[in-house]
């Protein structure tokens, strides 16, 4: 973890313990090749050093809904799967992403891609026809997803437009973000995500999985990204901001200090306990746009 992710997680963790509900941890570690089990109990010990305690899950698996961790939880992505073969809107796709940067330019700033539909049936909803390798992609409506998200007010989304036919299974077998954090929110009956709002494009796709799948969506907060020195958006490389560098040089009271005062609830970055910044999130809760 680095000073961004803790940020993410206290204003988390602020928001639940202000409304009376359960904090969750959740191990998302789709990818095999980059999740290790020495790096989810590196998180689990700074969080517990932070005093950032769960109410569920963990590596332990923690409360009525686990297996909290999402290698274990293939089987309940398999059965979304079939459901969403099911209504015709899934296809196999063996375009690379070489393939579809080489045939449209970034979308936005962010680099986002809009994929084209080069292996999208010509008639849909179509009979899904397995081909080996080929990834599941789900084709999408040109409709709006319109939500509220509580920091940064009404959003619209249009699917095909912003958006574009999403893969909800790689070609490697592995599940795609969306389709997993959809299926695990809604039977861990979570009410609220908070992330990055690197991530708010996602919750158009969310909210149309979760119609779908007949689940009900959630409540979305999109924080700001914690930036370094030079504007950009905090990564590993950023070692003075790492939490191996924050507790060899601070106590707990000053990094949450640090991510308290990154969030306007704190005049200054003093050091500061996390029972005390409860009560000033009491009386100050997550502002809205102008945070």
């Amino acid at each position: 973890m680095h000073l961004g992710n803790i940020y993410t997680a206290l204003l988390s963790w602020l928001s639940v313990k202000s409304r009376g509900g359960k904090w969750i941890l959740r191990i998302e570690d789709l990818d095999p090749q980059r999740s290790k089990i020495e790096h989810a109990r590196m998180i689990e010990e700074d969080l517990h050093w932070l005093g950032l305690e769960w109410d569920e899950g963990g590596l332990d698996g923690i409360g009525p809904n686990g297996p909290y961790v999402q290698s274990r939880r293939h089987h309940l992505y398999e059965d979304a799967l079939d459901r969403l073969k099911a209504t015709g809107l899934c296809y196999p796709c063996t375009c690379t992403r070489a393939d579809i940067l080489a045939t449209q330019a970034p979308h936005e700033s962010d680099g986002r891609v809009v994929y084209k539909g080069t292996c999208r049936p010509s008639v849909l909803p179509s009979a899904y026809v397995e081909r080996p390798g080929a990834a599941v992609r789900l084709a999408v409506t040109d409709e709006d997803i319109s939500f509220s998200d509580r920091i940064k007010g009404p959003q619209t989304v249009n699917l095909a437009r912003h958006c574009g036919d999403f893969i909800v299974r790689r070609g490697d077998g592995a599940w795609s973000y969306q389709l997993a954090v959809v299926v695990d929110d809604a039977m861990m009956g979570v009410t609220e995500v908070m992330r990055g709002d690197d991530l708010l494009l996602s919750a158009a796709q969310q909210i149309y999985l979760y119609r779908l799948l007949g689940y009900e969506p959630p409540e979305f907060a999109h924080v700001p990204l914690v930036c370094n020195e030079e504007g950009r958006r905090l990564s590993k490389r950023d070692h003075s901001l790492s939490m191996e560098y924050l507790r060899d040089h601070y106590t707990p009271q000053e990094i949450l200090g640090m991510a308290a005062h990154r969030a306007a609830l704190t005049p200054s970055a003093a050091p500061i306990s996390l029972s005390s910044l409860l009560d000033i999130y009491y009386r100050t809760p997550i502002p809205n746009s102008k945070f």
